[in-house]
């Protein structure tokens, strides 16, 4: 990667972060932490990784992306605007009564998202049987899903994963943003999934280890799994939930609670100066 191409994602994931602050505060609800966890995720994705077009959000030849938690939103919501899906000030409407960004994801709604999702543990089925599906119909196009730390904890997520080994769903990339919060805490103590990258080698996945901030190694990991052959392949990204702003960084709390008036100042001070930083590298 050239420091140009790694500036330039650097400016856009700090928008990211600025349009999951903007909108949760303009809905009042929402969850901005595990989005802002993922931002760097999102932006990597949909301006360097993803066969996509805004143009024709349904290309039938376009790579796929599923949000399998999808109460992240915000994040998607926003990389989607930012990549000209739609326009970046309906980012403001998220969860409003008529508005076609609500709290999960829509494909029957929102341009560019391809599986309606939120209840925890279903996406990654979905992800599987759309490159299953490619698979048959001889497509080229790839799947790609993200999934949370404590959805993990879900079984059927497991049972996806058996049967994207067993079809050989070489076309599957799975990521697995480990944050290492959920809701109720520490995903550790809650139900602890670990160790993630074992267990997935078990199920039969070929498995990268990244930090989820860094675009040098997202870029080697989804090299590696364009070139893994007869096997899906997962990418565990270790990262700060709440990430870029201060407050909410690596806290619990900030799961799903919208910033108030005051906290909506700060971040937004805090990542417009982490924004002119970059543009000034």
């Amino acid at each position: 990667m050239t420091a140009t191409e790694r500036k330039s994602l650097m400016i856009t994931a700090c928008k990211v972060r600025m349009g999951i602050i903007e909108s949760t505060h303009s809905a009042k609800a929402g969850h901005p932490g595990g989005s802002l966890s993922a931002a760097d995720l999102f932006t990597y994705l949909y301006f360097k990784e993803l066969n996509v077009d805004p143009a024709n959000p349904k290309w039938a030849d376009r790579d796929r992306f599923v949000l399998s938690k999808g109460h992240t939103a915000p994040g998607l919501y926003t990389a989607l605007a930012l990549r000209g899906f739609f326009p970046e000030k309906d980012l403001l409407t998220l969860r409003h009564v008529g508005s076609y960004l609500q709290g999960h994801p829509n494909l029957n709604l929102t341009p560019g998202v391809d599986m309606s999702t939120g209840s925890l543990g279903q996406g990654i089925s979905a992800a599987a049987g759309m490159a299953l599906a490619a698979k048959y119909q001889g497509k080229d196009c790839r799947v790609y899903a993200l999934l949370g730390d404590g959805e993990i904890q879900e079984g059927q997520v497991w049972e996806a994963m058996m049967f994207a080994h067993h079809y050989k769903l070489d076309n599957l990339c799975i990521i697995i943003d480990n944050n290492g919060l959920q809701i109720d805490g520490d995903v550790a103590q809650v139900m602890s999934p670990y160790p993630i990258p074992e267990k997935l080698r078990a199920f039969g996945f070929a498995v990268a280890e990244i930090d989820g901030h860094d675009f040098d190694q997202m870029e080697a990991a989804f090299a590696q799994a364009r070139q893994t052959k007869g096997t899906p392949f997962a990418i565990v990204m270790k990262t700060t939930k709440g990430k870029g702003v201060s407050y909410m960084e690596n806290n619990a709390g900030w799961h799903g609670k919208a910033p108030n008036d005051e906290e909506y100042e700060q971040a937004m001070a805090e990542l417009r100066a982490r924004l002119a930083e970059v543009e000034g590298m």
